[in-house]
């Protein structure tokens, strides 16, 4: 299925139905009065998030969701019937917002949430509802209030505990392959990686945690070069970011060192907030690296790197130190949830006690 993160839609939830103008009319009853009922409720539209979607391609075949209308108020007291409502399912990390002004409605973050996007106008008042003690044969309705119409634009952002970022053909398929349940294609060319990938990586029994694997980012992609720029907001939910490096690639006159450098520069170009995320740098192939030479040229790359936080140095395709990253990676991920968990201290100086 061709993976979509963007879709735009028109919703219209339904309208109310007006209200009866309606008087009994029975044998011995000759001031039978008015019963005349109100109009039903017209459709909601519901969003509802679902864990097992993972595109948005749904609403791109099909961009309008019109909910019924309510029924009219009829005689005898009825009561117009509301109108049926609409459930969209949306995947998990789906944010909602309006496309003329810009401004972010809803966001759907947990499995199951239901929101209301559009609401269904109320029915109209029937002759009923005017009934007094000065008014005993009312002839006023209303009509039914509209329902709400939206133009909406949908964007999904994965909701993953790590992000891969780094050249193409730097070996993040490979690696998430060795470490997840994730299986992306893999191939001897760049960009192979076409859309994201998630996989979940099995730590011990109940430990896991989610990683992304995104296309190859290239020098410009801020601008809009490559694929990697239309797939990096992504990340902005991650927790942490593993910047894979390549340590020996095909061509001699490719410096590492410089493409780690442009792939930060890229990073802090399209998002401040996303290049301030905790980063580390993972070496990769190192099997490729003769065996003599290998911390020679790890430590040559620190060095020239000026990189302050966490390296990790590891094989992809032998699975070589990967063991010790994704513990790393889980006791970080641990450590984050906690701080997020713990209950903000408050000064009981400035505590008010209710007399």
């Amino acid at each position: 299925m061709k993976f979509v993160d963007e879709a735009y839609i028109d919703i219209s939830a339904g309208d109310g139905g007006a209200g009866c103008v309606s008087f009994r009319h029975e044998k011995y009853k000759e001031f039978g009065g008015p019963n005349g009922g109100d109009g039903g409720r017209g459709g909601h539209v519901f969003a509802v998030a679902d864990s097992n979607l993972n595109t948005l391609v749904d609403f791109r075949f099909s961009r309008r969701h019109d909910a019924k209308r309510g029924q009219h108020g009829m005689g005898s007291d009825m009561f117009g019937a509301a109108g049926d409502d609409i459930i969209l399912k949306m995947p998990v990390g789906t944010i909602i917002t309006d496309s003329e002004t810009g401004e972010v409605l809803f966001e759907l973050l947990e499995d199951g949430e239901i929101i209301t996007i559009a609401k269904g106008g109320d029915g109209g008042f029937g002759n009923l509802r005017f009934k007094s003690a000065i008014n005993r044969a009312p002839r006023q309705k209303t009509p039914g209030w509209p329902g709400e119409r939206k133009s909406l634009k949908l964007e999904l952002k994965v909701l993953a505990d790590v992000g891969l970022l780094g050249m193409p053909n730097a070996g993040k398929s490979t690696f998430i392959t060795a470490i997840s349940n994730a299986r992306p294609r893999i191939a001897d060319y760049p960009f192979t990686t076409l859309h994201p990938n998630l996989g979940v990586v099995r730590v011990g029994p109940e430990q896991s945690f989610v990683v992304a694997d995104l296309p190859g980012l290239i020098e410009g992609a801020s601008d809009g070069a490559g694929l990697g720029h239309l797939f990096l907001r992504h990340l902005q939910r991650t927790r942490l970011l593993l910047h894979i490096i390549d340590l020996a690639p095909f061509d001699e006159n490719v410096d590492p060192v410089a493409q780690a450098k442009a792939i930060a520069k890229e990073l802090k170009k399209y998002d401040a907030g996303l290049f301030k995320k905790p980063r580390w740098l993972v070496l990769n192939k190192l099997d490729m690296v003769d065996g003599d030479k290998r911390a020679e040229v790890v430590a040559d790359f620190v060095k020239r790197m000026k990189f302050k936080g966490p390296v990790f140095e590891i094989s992809a395709l032998t699975r070589e130190g990967c063991e010790p990253l994704v513990k790393a990676i889980y006791k970080h991920i641990k450590a984050e949830q906690v701080s997020e968990q713990a209950p903000e201290y408050i000064d009981p100086r400035f505590v008010e006690i209710p007399e």
